[in-house]
């Protein structure tokens, strides 16, 4: 029996081998192996008394967190009832480390590892898609404020078609002059536009009044508990639902007064969450944005120098407060919509070069976005994909693919065989990738090239590619050596803002993986950005003084819990 209990373990042994956080634990100060014993202990401690739906404690603590969540700050119209949340019989939740995360989140914000998981340096976000990545009622108190801001809809709003109307924005110039103001008035002309204010100031006290119009709003750009767990209950109608809320806020964030507080605040609030650098996504498609005088005249060129001028905005700030370290900056990855023709993709191909030619700080990489599993697959786009290639290579263009492929639940359909052709086109990174467990050649060659995987743990659940953290593919991917990053996707609709929750599922939902391997991840994200040489080292020096400093904080704060 003791050679039997040898071998098992030197065979686990070899198998963790493989895992990010093993040579990292091997090359660990007596500081940091105290913090992964630190967090080891709190994560097992808080599985039984937290995640444990037998325990009476927690019944309260979930009943009471639901009913925060049932209502939003100021929300008075709330339609989503107890029995949707489960909140009377919170004895049938099936409760566990890395469940649905909307029926998780406030429980989620009152454990210790969140409030560790919060304190760690993050890195980089290397992928969300810039018009989903700050809090709706953040994005909604600029449209208030914003004299120009209007707002229409295809018919008046009603009890009746409250839950389903789709408002749209749009700038409008001062000299403007709107022949209505209320919305929900049975008068109200279709399509006809409203100042915002005067929309939510006169919306009718039967659907609540402005709370009840902000609560109208704000559901249109997020996805809710109930929506994302009953209502839409398949890939397809979650699909729908993330794609209704960006027509939402499409005219809203066309808005360059706007856009220019919603970007400084993606910045900050990134900073706030221990994230160091951001390579948004931006969505190209449409050619022109809003000036405020509501002339559809900005151009992306205008707007590309408006992103660097707001970067150099927030460094410069950070450095008279004597926090330079905090941020080392933004990347734009170009990127249109798998919706257009490949003739119309060479518009795009042009400008992405010409952007990248005057802005070659700013202009990350490019990318086809759009869900995969309802919008044309990449092969449709290679020809064209190949002929820019040439071009970038001609050019001595630092301007790599940087795709999205394996975003599906597919196995060997044209979706999830925009994997096979994003390795052939000689993408840097694959975003999302979902599906690539199921091809072990391409894990192999994904290794072996060092092709790092963006991958949006809550995304992926809130999208029914996955019920739970748990069943999530990530960790046969790490146990297979591919390396990963970890991203969020569309935090402003899913609600998980900055990269705090998303570690958060990643940490609880494995044994194995520690706080030196979620460690390990963060750190990965600099070194697979876009950050040219010199920057990056400069990045990771400052991640590593960081994560050296919370190392520290772990252990005064909590090393008094090894002794229990």
């Amino acid at each position: 029996m003791d050679a039997y209990l040898k071998q098992r373990a030197e065979l686990i042994a070899s198998e963790r081998a493989l895992r990010p956080g093993h040579a990292r634990i091997q090359q660990a100060s007596e500081a940091e192996l105290k913090a992964e014993q630190i967090v080891r202990k709190i994560r097992a401690d808080e599985a039984h008394s937290i995640w444990h739906s037998e325990n009476p404690d927690f019944r309260a603590l979930f009943r009471e967190a639901s009913k925060e969540q049932m209502a939003e700050p100021n929300d008075d119209s709330a339609r989503t009832t107890a029995d949707e949340w489960g909140v009377e019989h919170p004895e049938v939740v099936n409760l566990f480390p890395g469940m649905a995360f909307l029926t998780a989140r406030k429980i989620i914000e009152n454990t210790k590892l969140y409030k560790i998981v919060q304190k760690m340096p993050k890195g980089g976000i290397l992928h969300s898609h810039l018009d989903s990545t700050v809090d709706v009622d953040f994005a909604l108190s600029l449209a208030v404020k914003q004299p120009g801001m209007h707002i229409s809809v295809p018919e008046p709003v009603t009890a009746n078609n409250v839950e389903s109307i789709l408002p749209q924005f749009r700038q409008m110039a001062s000299s403007f002059k709107a022949d209505a103001t209320d919305v929900s008035h049975a008068a109200y002309a279709a399509e006809t536009w409203v100042p915002y204010a005067a929309a939510r100031q006169s919306f009718s006290s039967s659907l609540g009044g402005p709370a009840g119009f902000d609560a109208w709003v704000r559901s249109t750009m997020k996805i809710d508990p109930n929506e994302a767990y009953t209502k839409y209950n398949s890939h397809r109608k979650m699909w729908d639902k993330l794609r209704n809320t960006f027509y939402v806020s499409n005219g809203l964030l066309r808005s360059i007064p706007i856009f220019t507080q919603y970007i400084k605040e993606y910045f900050w609030a990134s900073i706030a969450d221990g994230i160091s650098y951001v390579e948004p996504r931006v969505n190209f498609l449409f050619k022109a944005m809003w000036s405020a005088e509501g002339e559809q005249n900005v151009t992306h060129r205008e707007f590309v120098a408006l992103f660097g001028r707001i970067i150099d905005e927030v460094k410069a700030e950070l450095k008279e407060q004597g926090r330079e370290g905090e941020f080392v900056g933004a990347k734009i990855i170009y990127t249109t919509i798998k919706i257009i023709t490949p003739e119309e993709m060479e518009w795009y191909f042009d400008e992405c070069i010409a952007l990248k030619q005057e802005f070659p700080q700013l202009i990350a990489g490019f990318d086809l976005v759009g869900p995969e599993d309802f919008v044309k697959p990449l092969k449709y786009y290679a020809e064209g994909l190949l002929r820019f290639r040439k071009r970038i290579d001609d050019l001595g263009l630092d301007l790599p693919f940087i795709l999205h492929a394996g975003e599906t639940l597919g196995d060997g359909d044209e979706v999830d065989d925009n994997l096979y052709d994003a390795i052939l086109l000689d993408t840097k990174r694959i975003g999302h990738g979902f599906s690539l467990v199921k091809h072990p050649l391409l894990m192999d060659t994904c290794k072996k090239r060092g092709i790092p995987l963006e991958i949006c743990p809550i995304s992926n659940e809130l999208l029914r590619l996955t019920s739970s953290m748990p069943a999530h593919p990530m960790p046969m991917l790490i146990a297979h050596g591919i390396e990963v990053v970890v991203s969020n996707d569309d935090p402003g609709a899913f609600g998980n803002l900055g990269l705090s929750y998303d570690f958060f599922q990643v940490l609880v939902a494995s044994e194995v993986t520690g706080l030196l391997g979620v460690g390990v991840i963060a750190r990965r994200s600099l070194e697979a950005s876009m950050l040219e040489a010199d920057r990056k080292a400069k990045a990771l020096a400052s991640w590593d003084a960081r994560w050296a400093e919370f190392v520290d904080w772990i252990n005064k704060e909590y090393g008094h819990l090894l002794d229990k």
